[in-house]
């Protein structure tokens, strides 16, 4: 009975701490590029040659598969959650190709130690977030640690063409069994987050004529159980060498994917 009440007390610290958190998220996600390629280092973490590999790595994947991959590279988080940071960026930016909902985008936060794979629903079903992690335990951190991103960032991106190619079966995966206390705290944490977020809007009104952009994990989860895949707005012509051909015009990020830290 006592380790019950320790979890429950737990539980309700973390309620407590992440609406803290969300509360007073500050990050600000960029504004769609014009030029709209696959690699975005706001951090100049990566040395010219490594970018442009990189780049034209994922370039050459999405012009063969028509799944675009992007990384985007930050100093911090400025405290949000980077789940859904993530997210909430690759949703405004509409990554993946129209109707397809094709998109991965990774955001690596230098400075926190952290990175995530975020996953559209038209690929999820294959890049599933057990898979996702196991990429960023395994073939990402181990580079990081070294201080070699370059490294991780292409050993991720190879192993997530792997996934999307089949060359990955979710059996060679390790299974993990379910347990009924995480169902339940899940469960809690998805009803309480959506009467907060229901209760905001109605106290908020339509301020922002209709288009305001998820800011928080209580937006992210609301879009997530409404099947909401489309958010983005649409995608505008060709571009030159170094970008995508027709650029983003995808979408469909409902949280899928997984994080981890060094």
């Amino acid at each position: 009975m006592n380790i019950r009440l320790q979890k429950i007390a737990v539980l309700y610290v973390v309620i407590l701490m992440l609406t803290f958190n969300f509360a007073h998220a500050q990050y600000q996600v960029p504004s769609k590029p014009t030029v709209q390629t696959s690699i975005y280092d706001y951090s100049s973490l990566l040395s010219p040659q490594e970018a442009s590999a990189l780049e034209q790595k994922l370039i050459r994947y999405s012009d063969s598969t028509s799944t675009q991959i992007v990384i985007a590279i930050i100093n911090s988080t400025k405290g949000e959650y980077i789940n859904y940071l993530a997210t909430n960026w690759a949703q405004e930016w509409g990554i993946g190709k129209s109707k397809k909902d094709n998109g991965v985008f990774i955001l690596l936060a230098k400075n926190d130690r952290k990175i995530n794979i975020s996953t559209g629903y038209g690929v999820e079903h294959l890049l599933t977030d057990k898979m996702c992690n196991r990429i960023i335990q395994e073939s990402i951190i181990p580079f990081f640690k070294k201080n070699d991103y370059y490294g991780g960032l292409s050993s991720g991106s190879t192993q997530i063409f792997k996934v999307l190619t089949g060359e990955f079966k979710a059996s060679s995966f390790p299974q993990q069994k379910s347990v009924n206390f995480e169902k339940i705290i899940a469960l809690i944490f998805f009803f309480i987050f959506l009467i907060l977020i229901l209760k905001n809007k109605k106290n908020r009104g339509d301020k922002n004529g209709g288009n305001r952009r998820p800011t928080s994990l209580l937006d992210a989860i609301l879009l997530s159980s409404l099947g909401r895949g489309n958010f983005s707005g649409s995608s505008s012509g060709g571009f030159g060498s170094g970008g995508f051909g027709g650029g983003f015009g995808g979408g469909g990020f409902g949280g899928g994917g997984a994080s981890g830290g060094w």
